[in-house]
């Protein structure tokens, strides 16, 4: 009983923080605020990659400073192929011909695809190492992503890539600050709700079992590296559908949402709201855009103010901000 109380309070923590983040949107549109609804829509992005990055981090307990690659990657997916349909030429003509799209739908898949493979290339060397190690090596491999992308003078080099119109979705117009709010906050409650299934599967208990003692999930016949790697492809598809979104948002993609500082930010939401916590990265992510709107017009230097924070949620709140709640327990 005990046990299913824990998850109704957990369940109910979850939805709560997800309700908040509508509401303040819903109550912004109404009130005639559209920046405020803009930011909103900023934070559910923010909190999506944070959903797919604690898939990794608090379930997997793989600590990736490397997932602004995969945020980037789909970035650049979805700027390439709006600014390719935009012109009225192809992606790519070898080995076979693949077109431009100003469709979200017809771009998510590809972000998906890009982004997985990168992630299984990416992740099937990283997994070979632990620790330190491996947070050196992800890190090493998203700042290669990065200079890349400042070497890419196609698709604008360190100026970044502009595409001016935004893509559209069926039924809705992408351009209305609430309309694109409502289709963020779609896709981070399908991630949240897949990252719940994916995690209360058999597969999930075995990933978490593999995060607390690899040496006897090995023993009973799993291998911990092929559990490990499938999570990382999970967590980056989802963060590299975020990444499309934001591409989406400021209609702009720039080697900065490649950078090492993205990686930081993506950990911190998911840190600041509670590792291991479905809800956690939401919650994160709205404190950090509030703190930024908040603490950035009081002084330039607000991000000392954060770490102090963080350096306290640390300190004197493991948990993050969900735990200090009741149903704010770690792994529901």
């Amino acid at each position: 009983m005990g046990r299913v109380r824990r998850m109704r309070q957990a369940a109910i923590v979850n939805a709560a923080v997800f309700a908040l983040l509508v509401a303040v949107a819903l109550a912004a549109h109404v009130l005639g605020a559209p920046y405020v609804v803009t930011l909103a829509t900023k934070a559910a992005i923010f909190a999506m990659a944070g959903v797919g990055l604690n898939l990794a981090l608090g379930y997997g307990g793989m600590v990736s400073f490397g997932h602004a690659a995969f945020f980037g990657i789909g970035g650049y997916v979805t700027g390439i192929f709006a600014s390719h349909a935009a012109a009225g030429t192809p992606v790519l003509t070898l080995p076979f011909t693949v077109a431009g799209s100003a469709e979200m739908l017809g771009i998510w898949p590809m972000v998906a695809v890009v982004t997985a493979l990168a992630a299984m290339v990416i992740g099937a060397l990283s997994l070979r190492t632990t620790g330190v190690y491996f947070i050196m090596v992800t890190l090493a491999f998203a700042q290669m992503v990065y200079y890349f992308a400042i070497s890419w003078r196609a698709y604008g080099g360190e100026d970044g890539l502009s595409f001016y119109v935004r893509n559209s979705f069926p039924g809705l117009n992408t351009f209305a600050p609430i309309q694109f709010f409502a289709i963020a906050a779609a896709l981070l409650a399908l991630a949240m709700g897949f990252v719940a299934l994916v995690t209360r599967s058999r597969f999930g208990l075995a990933l978490q079992a593999a995060r607390a003692n690899p040496q006897r999930v090995m023993a009973s016949g799993i291998r911990p590296f092929a559990l490990r790697l499938t999570a990382f492809v999970l967590s980056a598809v989802i963060v590299g559908l975020a990444g499309s979104l934001y591409a989406d948002l400021n209609r702009f993609v720039s080697p900065a949402m490649l950078s090492w500082h993205m990686s930081g930010e993506i950990m911190v939401f998911v840190i600041l709201g509670g590792v291991g916590r479905l809800a956690g990265p939401v919650a994160g992510a709205g404190v950090f855009i509030l703190l930024e709107q908040v603490l950035g017009g009081v002084s330039d230097y607000w991000q000392a103010l954060l770490g102090l924070l963080l350096l306290a949620i640390v300190l004197y709140a493991p948990g993050g901000i969900l735990g200090l709640l009741p149903g704010g327990r770690r792994h529901v």
